[in-house]
C-alpha cells in the first residue's frame, strides 16, 4: 500500500473555495458534422472542478452531456477550446483520470479481485502489492468476503462498485462518472450514493458526475452545472448548501426538496424546448 493510502483519512478536506483547480474546461467547443450539416453538441462551456470538489453535470436528453463527458475524459477532442488535468492539457485519455461508464464494464471472466487489480496489471504493479491494493479498495466499495466472486455472481449494484474500485484503486486525480448508477431501482441508487459519498470523503477524491437524475445530483454535489438544451451551453451553477458529511437521509429534508424544486424549474424549461423540437422534426417528416 503506498504512503498516500495510509494517511488518506489523516488529511484535512480542503476548503472549496481556496482548493486549486484540478480540471479546467475552457471555452470548449464541440461540433459534428452531420449529411444534413454541422452540429453543435458543446458551445463555448467553462468549468473549473477544484481539488476534493464533487461537480455534477445534469441537463435534458440530447443537451451534450455525454459528449462533454467524452471530451473531458479525452474520447473526442474538442474543436475550439481546452481541457486541462493539473495543468496538462487533455489530448486523449489520460492517466490522471479515472472512468466509470453507464454500460457494464466487468470482465465476466475475472474475479471480483481481478477485475480491480486489472488497471494495476496494465501499468505493471507487482502480483503482491496489485493484489493487496485491489483488496483494499474492494473493502472501501463495501464488497468485502466478494473478492473470489465473478460478475455473474453479482448484482448490478455490485458490479457497477467493481467498476469503481477499479477505477480508484490507480489513484486518478479525477473521478469521471456517466450515469453510473441509471440502470439500478431509487433505494439502490441512494444507498450507492451514501457509498459514493463515504469514499469521496474518505479519499478527498474529485469528481465530476454526468446525471440525468435531480435527487442523485443534489444528494452528492458541492455544485450543480445545469445545461441548456441543444446546443450544450452552461444555464447556471448551483451551490449545494447541504451539510457534510452528508447521506441520504437528508432527501427528506425541506432544503433538499427546495434545492430539488430550484433545479426541476430549470430543467423543465431546457426540456421543454427539447420536446418541442422534437415535435416540429415530427410534423415536418409527416408532411
Amino acid at each position: 500500500m503506498s504512503g498516500n493510502q495510509a494517511n488518506l483519512k489523516l488529511q484535512p478536506e480542503p476548503a472549496a473555495g481556496t482548493a486549486p483547480a484540478i480540471l479546467s474546461v475552457d471555452d470548449v467547443v464541440k461540433r459534428f458534422e452531420t449529411p444534413d450539416g454541422p452540429v453543435v453538441a458543446v458551445d463555448h462551456m467553462s468549468l473549473d472542478v477544484r481539488q476534493g470538489e464533487f461537480v455534477s453535470v445534469i441537463g435534458p436528453s440530447g443537451c451534450g452531456k455525454s459528449t462533454l463527458f467524452n471530451l473531458i475524459g479525452g474520447l473526442l477532442s474538442p474543436t475550439e477550446g481546452r481541457i486541462s488535468i493539473a495543468g496538462e492539457e487533455v489530448r486523449g485519455p489520460h492517466p490522471s483520470i479515472g472512468m466509470v461508464f453507464q454500460e457494464e464494464s466487468t470482465f465476466p471472466w475475472r474475479s471480483v479481485e481481478e477485475n480491480v487489480a486489472f488497471s494495476l496489471e496494465v501499468q505493471g504493479v507487482g502480483k503482491a502489492e496489485r493484489l493487496e491494493r485491489a483488496r483494499h479498495f474492494i473493502a472501501m466499495v463495501g464488497l468485502r468476503g466478494f473478492e473470489r466472486r465473478y460478475p455473474t455472481e453479482l448484482s448490478g449494484g455490485m458490479r457497477q462498485r467493481v467498476a469503481m474500485a477499479r477505477t480508484l484503486a490507480f489513484e486518478p486525480k479525477l473521478l469521471l462518472m456517466d450515469e453510473p448508477f441509471a440502470a439500478l431501482d431509487e433505494q439502490t441508487r441512494l444507498l450507492l450514493g451514501d457509498k459514493v459519498l463515504q469514499i469521496q470523503q474518505e479519499l478527498n477524491q474529485t469528481v465530476v458526475l454526468i446525471t440525468h437524475n435531480i435527487t442523485e445530483a443534489v444528494q452528492l454535489s458541492d455544485r450543480i452545472l445545469i445545461m441548456t438544451y441543444r446546443p450544450g451551453r452552461t444555464k447556471r451553477f448551483v451551490e449545494i448548501k447541504l451539510p457534510r458529511p452528508r447521506t441520504s437521509e437528508i432527501v427528506g429534508s425541506d432544503a433538499f426538496g427546495h434545492y430539488v424544486a430550484e433545479i426541476w424549474n430549470d430543467l423543465r424549461e431546457e426540456a421543454s424546448k427539447g420536446m418541442h423540437d422534437q415535435e416540429t422534426m415530427a410534423e415536418r417528416r409527416r408532411r
